[in-house]
């Protein structure tokens, strides 16, 4: 069944246009190809990322949180009891008084006690100050870097100016290194969140967070199911772009992304910090960032080389057109929703004050 279902996901006429074949993508001439299975580089790179990360928490985000003022609060632990945490874990973390009697009576205990017991349990699974900025710090520095680097990998390729030359050559269009490790890190960093989606700050369902009572911040991520579901749908676009080639219009789309999004977590680390001013001013940049680079630049240029634009080199368009474009619109369908809230956000913030 494996061996099937291989066969028919690696299947030509899925990922390339017609009359070519896997043998035409092998190294030849001084022309490199991109390799499916240089894919399973990113899981090693993933958690180099993660020693990254660890050691920029540690030694650049505490001591610049603590220059900011942020501190690091500790919260006082419950006494051990297995009865309470069994309940806690497994029945609610907020019972009723008639829930609370009862545990009282089975643990031998007053009901202050686990009253007490369950608010120290709960302010447990609250992440700190320290610790949000700790987690904005990471993204802010892995989006920042992303935007130079990627700016520096793109700037003097034809196809950054001149959207059609994503598609001159294609398939045989050669792979340069910088796109390989532009590639592999923005898969491998998808990846790191992945595993570390258990240990990070869990957001809010709504998406929408208080500020220091002055207006409504915006971050887009909902649950932890949205993320997980999330980053596997960027590491599905990503590597299935890299599978068929697509690597010229794929590293534009990264590079769109990110260049608004280190906006939003430098607004997040000043809030944390409650440099108010600050904090405002980079929201107001990372909403222009935003309509920008996802509402214009998106929809008029990434769509427009992946709509439009293909059909003039194929009169036949295989299947992976429609998979990746439908995916694409389904992103820009997000972004949309997304700029609606952070309008109404700056709406308020301007209008209510």
């Amino acid at each position: 069944i494996l061996k099937t279902l291989n066969s028919w996901f690696w299947w030509e006429n899925i990922w390339m246009p017609i009359n070519c074949t896997w043998a035409d993508f092998v190294d030849r001439d001084g022309l490199v190809f991109p390799k499916p299975h240089q894919l399973y580089a990113t899981i090693p790179y993933a958690f180099v990322l993660l020693i990254i990360r660890f050691f920029s928490e540690r030694y650049v985000a505490i001591p610049l949180a603590k220059a900011l003022g942020i501190k690091n609060v500790r919260r006082v632990k419950p006494q051990p009891n297995p009865v309470l945490e069994s309940y806690f874990r497994e029945c609610s973390r907020h019972p009723s008084q008639s829930e609370i009697q009862g545990l009282a009576k089975k643990c031998n205990c007053t009901v202050r006690l686990v009253e007490k017991w369950f608010r120290r349990r709960r302010n447990l699974e609250i992440p700190t100050v320290l610790r949000k900025f700790q987690e904005a710090f990471w993204r802010f520095s892995f989006y920042l870097t992303s935007s130079i680097v990627g700016f520096i990998f793109l700037y003097d390729k034809p196809w950054f100016y001149d959207i059609w030359q994503t598609w001159v050559g294609y398939p045989f269009q050669t792979l340069l290194p910088s796109q390989y490790w532009y590639y592999m890190t923005e898969i491998g960093f998808y990846w790191s969140l992945l595993f570390t989606l258990g240990i990070d700050n869990k957001r809010k369902a709504s998406g929408l967070y208080w500020l220091d009572f002055t207006f409504f911040f915006f971050s887009p991520g909902q649950d932890f199911m949205a993320h997980v579901v999330h980053h596997f749908a960027a590491i599905g676009l990503m590597s299935g772009s890299w599978c068929g080639n697509y690597v010229r219009v794929g590293t534009l789309v990264i590079f769109v992304h990110d260049t608004a999004d280190f906006w939003l977590e430098a607004a997040k680390m000043f809030n944390y910090a409650r440099w108010e001013k600050t904090c405002n001013m980079l929201f107001i940049i990372f909403s222009i960032a935003f309509f920008i680079t996802r509402i214009i630049l998106f929809p008029c240029w990434i769509l427009r080389a992946t709509l439009y634009q293909p059909t003039f080199y194929s009169t036949t368009p295989v299947i992976a057109y429609f998979l990746f474009n439908g995916m694409l619109l389904t992103l820009q369908g997000l972004h949309l929703y997304w700029g609606y809230l952070i309008f109404k956000i700056l709406k308020r913030f301007v209008f209510l004050k």
